[in-house]
């Protein structure tokens, strides 16, 4: 027989599955969008940047509300108040220039990657969580890098497209190994 553990894990892999799903199609979308828009903080640059912390605000949202009242949902809760403030200092940041968004940009990655590292390390008995588990560590690398390149001469925006296509192919991954480990267990 299967414990409650798991079963409530099943039941939770559909909408997880499908978020993670959305999350790909968002990211990859957002990422040719950004490279289109080039490295210049046209008004169509600054909504996309305000856009991706706020998708992330409403993902995390979702997330919430079909999680079980475990640990990740504090983590979940975490990170909507991480990417609420990483959207409004994102969008200040915009009017300063493009290091200043890095920066800005890179502290929401190195914040927000923790905490995705620990809500995946907290799914890890639901299964398809390692990519989770990576993607929340290479953030805060990446965060990290964001945050040095705003000191360069001419920093630009197209590190962070990769940066969302990276993290949209780790939900993808995850999507589709939850697909082959949360299935119910049979009871033939």
């Amino acid at each position: 027989m299967a414990s409650t553990a798991s079963m409530a894990s099943v039941g939770a892999a559909p909408a997880l599955r499908r978020l993670y799903v959305t999350r790909f199609v968002f990211a990859a979308v957002w990422a040719g969008l950004l490279l289109v828009s080039g490295s210049e903080l046209t008004l169509g640059a600054k909504l996309l940047l305000v856009l991706y912390p706020a998708f992330d605000v409403v993902a995390a949202v979702v997330d919430a509300r079909s999680a079980r009242a475990d640990g990740p949902v504090k983590g979940l809760y975490a990170n909507i108040a991480v990417s609420s403030l990483a959207a409004v200092g994102i969008a200040v940041a915009s009017t300063s220039g493009v290091a200043d968004v890095l920066r800005v940009w890179g502290a929401w990655a190195v914040v927000s990657g923790l905490v995705q590292l620990l809500v995946g390390v907290a799914r890890r008995p639901m299964g398809g969580q390692w990519a989770m588990i990576a993607s929340g560590g290479i953030s805060v690398l990446a965060g990290a890098s964001f945050v040095r390149g705003a000191a360069q001469d001419d920093p630009t925006l197209n590190t962070l497209a990769g940066y969302a296509l990276l993290g949209g192919i780790f939900f993808l991954v995850s999507a589709f190994r939850l697909s082959r480990t949360a299935r119910p267990a049979r009871t033939d």
